[in-house]
């Protein structure tokens, strides 16, 4: 069940500050250059008779309005989302509206973060502002020329439903007739587009209405079209024969003659990857993806398995805790106070150490790419979450002009930060390039799954005081992991450190900034550089939030429970606004009270060997939280450990809501996704590689295991923010948290297991 509450107060906005992530297309990391040249791309901008005033939108002379879509869509809808905020001060009729998916020109760079990228719950709150001033322009555009067809004053006419309306006489004219006459050509500068007055909350038609999701007819009668949907003249296919170790693997010798009796094999490409993306890799390539798959199955290989080839969890596990012993490890990502002091005077000292597992994305789509030279323009077909990256990554493997590389992007099958990484394309150009023909590249599934960038490994050890009265002095948080974001070689998306000891990769840390007020709190960013290595990391779904909050609210739990208070007062008490805090953390507190109410904390008779946990989490940077809290009910059997979770209650903040079913069914996703990794997920590492190969021994949460959900969706006049993430952050700890509740087990470590909750019965 699904409740929307509005609450209609305006709350003084926070400026979103991301200055680290904005990098300009031209600019170079890590020998990468991004760079695009037109050919051939957004043809529905070409037509002269369509009336463009922005980069963001056309309307065709039949009326029909295609609104450019620079964000990929993954099945989170965000397209409609884009068109549905540009209809909206458009005055557009919903069923003119459509939806073009661009490749990796500039002029569609995210206007906040300043490149094609996907991802972070980001695209709604960073591009309603946009996407609506673009609409604005088109609607007051309409209404001059209308007016002028009319021969009224514009004054006098509004717009509605595609149409320009003279007020006094009832006349109308629609978009379509202005258009096809050609009396609208406007295109407005950045400048004009900024002095534009919007509408006002009450005066929506379009936003905070559930309309029809553009891209869904096209999923369902089979017109949409996937990067593996890709076709190209003469084109060949490509399928990797991958090392058996995730990376640092060298092919010494490859033996085709095997390969050569598949009919259709055309060759054995031996990749060297200039980018490092990839290590070890050969791709066999045939007239057939079958031939492909059979040629790759019958080269025989050779391998210098590299230096991590005797790499496993416990390896990074033991690696990671060496380097937070260390005083001199890492960079500071927080410093308020003196956290060791104020825990060393403390009356009581809580520590615990929180793990959470190496996982992986498995998006039903496999990885995949098109790529071809024609005209000395190298063209690569496939769905990917960063453009503006991609392009770079395929023209540095090529070793040619970015500009020369043009993207074609298409629906992800799934993506969750997967297709933020550009691996699939290189073994794509590459071997186009060797043989000289088209190639579409395809990865199996246990591909995928081996060389996955996965979520990292993270190993975290939290110490906090409370002193004589319970009250919560000094918490100090170190975080060891891998730092996906660094691996990027971006400059502009690390963040500088607050003790000045060089910039650290936030993407591993953020979460830990919570917004509770306490007087002394340090967090360390600590490198594994061992993992960095030897199991190269990506962004899953919720990125840092994913474990920072695990550990977070965790330990909230315990230090409630050490000071004797009930652990919703805990938080409630030190979500009290202070300083910094003032917004985020009365929003924060009314989120939890909603989850709290609802799922009958406190208030309900549970039976025996049962429990409710709570968390609250903000996800995911602090200048772009989501407010929200779940409340997890389950029920143990002491005897064995195994648990069932019964109900799930969350509650999110999410400002202005655009389309009520798009964000529940988001937030179901994510509550559901946040489940199976705390239950489920894990992709052990061992002799230097991932031990999982399909969904036989990689095994998500079951339609059979699915909860009770009850979700409250709080509404109100506030900016609109992210729900495809944070609830995949709240979910762990709760459960964790109502476990302790239920039989006095604390879990600490991802994902949980009945061996470990009977474990932690036994302690």
């Amino acid at each position: 069940m699904t409740h929307i509450t509005r609450t209609p107060e305006k709350l003084p906005e926070k400026r979103i500050d991301l200055d680290r992530r904005n990098f300009l297309i031209g600019s170079t990391a890590a020998g990468l250059a991004f760079g695009y040249v037109a050919h051939g791309i957004s043809e529905a901008l070409a037509a002269p008779a369509k009336f463009a005033p922005t980069a963001w939108y056309s309307i065709a002379p039949d009326g029909k309005v295609t609104v450019m879509v620079g964000k990929a869509e993954m099945g989170q809808h965000v397209s409609s989302t884009m068109a549905q905020i540009v209809a909206e001060e458009l005055e557009a009729d919903w069923r003119t509206m459509n939806i073009e998916l661009v490749g990796n020109d500039p002029k569609y760079n995210d206007p906040v973060l300043g490149a094609l990228i996907t991802g972070g719950s980001w695209s709604t709150r960073m591009n309603f502002d946009a996407m609506s001033r673009a609409g604005a322009a088109g609607r007051l555009t309409l209404i001059e020329a209308g007016a002028a067809m009319m021969g009224v004053p514009a004054s006098e006419c509004r717009a509605s439903n595609g149409q320009v309306i003279h007020g006094k006489t009832g006349k109308k004219v629609s978009y379509a007739k202005i258009v096809a006459d050609g009396k609208a050509s406007k295109v407005w500068t950045p400048d004009e587009l900024k002095a534009l007055k919007l509408k006002t909350p009450d005066q929506y038609v379009l936003v905070g209405q559930s309309v029809p999701q553009l891209d869904i007819p096209p999923k369902t009668n089979g017109t949409a079209k996937y990067g593996i949907d890709a076709m190209a003249p003469g084109m060949l296919y490509g399928k990797p024969v991958v090392p058996p170790v995730r990376y640092g693997a060298k092919v010494t010798a490859v033996d085709d003659q095997a390969a050569k009796k598949v009919p259709g094999f055309v060759k054995a490409v031996t990749l060297d990857d200039k980018t490092g993306t990839t290590s070890g890799w050969v791709v066999a390539v045939a007239n057939s993806y079958p031939a492909a798959k059979q040629a790759a199955e019958a080269l025989k290989i050779s391998y210098d398995k590299g230096p991590y080839a005797n790499v496993s969890d416990q390896t990074l596990i033991d690696e990671a805790k060496r380097l937070q012993q260390s005083a001199e490890s890492g960079q500071l990502f927080v410093k308020n106070g003196d956290a060791a002091g104020a825990i060393g005077g403390a009356a009581k000292v809580l520590e615990g150490e929180y793990f959470t597992s190496i996982d992986i994305h498995a998006p039903l789509e496999p990885m995949n790419a098109t790529a071809y030279e024609k005209d000395g323009v190298w063209h690569v077909h496939t769905g990917n979450q960063f453009a503006s990256r991609t392009g770079g990554i395929a023209a540095a493997a090529l070793g040619v002009d970015p500009k020369t590389v043009v993207l074609h992007q298409y629906f992800l099958g799934g993506g969750f930060g997967r297709r933020l990484d550009a691996d699939m394309v290189i073994p794509a150009v590459l071997a186009a390039k060797s043989i000289g023909k088209p190639v579409k590249l395809i990865y199996a599934r246990e591909d995928d799954m081996a060389m996955d960038f996965t979520r990292p490994l993270t190993y975290q050890k939290v110490k906090a005081g409370l002193d004589a009265n319970g009250n919560l002095v000094g918490f100090a948080h170190d975080v060891v992991s891998a730092w996906p974001t660094a691996r990027w070689g971006i400059p502009e998306f690390l963040t500088p450190a607050v003790d000045k000891k060089g910039p650290l990769d936030s993407f591993t840390v953020n979460g830990a900034d919570f917004w509770y007020t306490v007087p002394n709190h340090q967090v360390r960013a600590i490198l594994n550089e061992l993992a960095q290595k030897a199991t190269p990391s990506g962004q899953l779904r919720s990125v840092a939030p994913g474990w920072t909050f695990w550990a977070v609210e965790s330990m909230m739990d315990e230090l409630a429970h050490a000071a004797g208070k009930d652990p919703v007062d805990f938080r409630l008490a030190l979500l009290d606004g202070a300083g910094d805090n003032k917004v985020g953390a009365k929003k924060l507190a009314n989120a939890l009270r909603t989850a709290v109410g609802r799922s009958g904390y406190g208030a309900v008779s549970l039976p025996k060997n049962s429990g409710i946990g709570i968390a609250c989490v903000s996800a995911q940077e602090r200048a772009t939280a989501t407010w929200t809290a779940c409340a997890a009910q389950v029920e143990v059997d002491p005897k064995t450990g195994e648990f069932q979770v019964k109900r799930l209650t969350l509650a999110m903040d999410l400002g202005t809501v655009v389309n009520p079913d798009g964000v529940k069914a988001q937030i179901e996703g994510s509550t559901l996704w946040g489940m199976s990794l705390a239950l489920f997920e894990k992709a052990p590492l061992d002799k230097g590689a991932l031990q999982v190969s399909n969904f036989n021994d990689y095994t998500p949460l079951r339609m059979s295991q699915m909860p009770d959900l009850d979700i409250s969706i709080i509404a109100n006049n506030d900016p609109p923010s992210g729900c495809g993430e944070p609830a995949v952050t709240v979910v762990a700890p709760a459960i964790a948290n109502a476990i302790y509740n239920a039989v006095g087990a604390r879990v600490r470590s991802l994902p949980i297991t009945a061996e470990a909750v009977k474990a932690a019965m036994k302690t």
